[in-house]
């Protein structure tokens, strides 16, 4: 059993698999390096990733095109971040407060939402998935090509458009240092004119979005329907990366590879028959997550008016 672990094949699926799984989590880590960076702690990545992957499935269930899903799903996790934004920004809530109450909203929101329209059956409802995209001429380079150019085309989307814009956005634009800014010293920013309430919540909505569109791969590039709680906790996973990629997009692509193997890899441990007891397998992506977590954690140096409201001098 154990000589299968060494193989090729196993190697390439192991590897091309993780790409796909860290993909909706890098989309969650990107926006949250947005918002984070503009001083706002979004607690709330696994609700709104959720809100997402059920508003991604019914866009396109009953649409009948994955890619109306992947905007409604887009949209519905911006106007939940919004509510996030609302309570952290203006009514100055304690910004953890208010991330753990609006997953706890959203784990049973999305649950009575979706028995509500589709009901409840054995056989759930499902939509097909988006397929793998190979790239002429890439897909056929020895060991890369199966791993990283036959993939579908949100991964392309995250790892080679999204992933370098949003690190050129936030280190080489006006925005960028505008929005850093806001995150370091706000009343200094504010003093020069800067919006500081409007950068921040321009920067949580984007990070709505992010998170949207990585709930709504889940159930539309991954399982093709929608099941109760099927972030599971991924959304916190995120919130890890964030620190161990030192709130910039290219350390969160390390970050999140990690989670994804990992994952990929105990998942396929459990195919193969290995014995172990499949538990500790399911906890083998949250252990080496927390263990590469607590060697970064003393080394890295937040925002320094992360979660802290702003108070506008009169």
């Amino acid at each position: 059993m154990w000589h299968q672990l060494l193989t090729h094949t196993f190697i390439i699926g192991v590897l091309a698999a993780g790409i796909r799984l860290a993909t909706p989590i890098l989309l969650a880590v990107l926006g949250e390096i947005f918002s984070e960076r503009a001083g706002v702690l979004k607690i709330s990545l696994e609700g709104e990733m959720l809100i997402g992957a059920l508003a991604g499935f019914l866009g396109a269930y009953y649409c009948k095109h994955l890619w109306i899903g992947f905007c409604f799903g887009m949209l519905a996790a911006l106007m939940y971040s919004g509510i996030a934004g609302f309570f952290s920004i203006t009514l100055k809530v304690d910004q953890v407060i208010t991330g753990i109450t609006l997953n706890l909203l959203a784990l049973g929101l999305t649950s009575f939402l979706y028995r509500l329209m589709l009901g409840q059956s054995f056989i759930p409802p499902s939509i097909t998935p988006l397929v793998p995209l190979k790239i002429p001429g890439l897909c056929d380079v020895p060991f890369l090509g199966s791993i990283l150019f036959s993939q579908n085309l949100i991964v392309y989307l995250t790892f080679f458009f999204l992933t370098p814009v949003s690190a050129f956005v936030l280190f080489k634009t006006p925005f960028g240092l505008n929005l850093r800014a806001v995150g370091e010293y706000p009343l200094a920013a504010d003093t020069v004119g800067i919006r500081v309430i409007a950068t921040r919540y321009i920067c949580v909505m984007i990070g709505g979005m992010f998170s949207g569109l990585g709930g709504a791969f889940m159930t539309l590039a991954q399982l093709n329907m929608f099941t109760e709680n099927l972030i599971a906790g991924r959304g916190f996973i995120a919130l890890a990366a964030v620190i161990f990629g030192r709130w910039h997009p290219f350390g969160a692509v390390i970050a999140t590879l990690l989670f994804g193997v990992a994952d990929a890899l105990q998942l396929r441990l459990q195919a193969i028959g290995v014995t172990i007891p499949y538990q500790f397998l399911l906890m083998l992506p949250y252990v080496l997550t927390i263990l590469a977590l607590i060697g970064v954690v003393r080394r890295t140096t937040p925002p320094s008016a992360l979660a802290v409201p702003y108070e506008r001098l009169s």
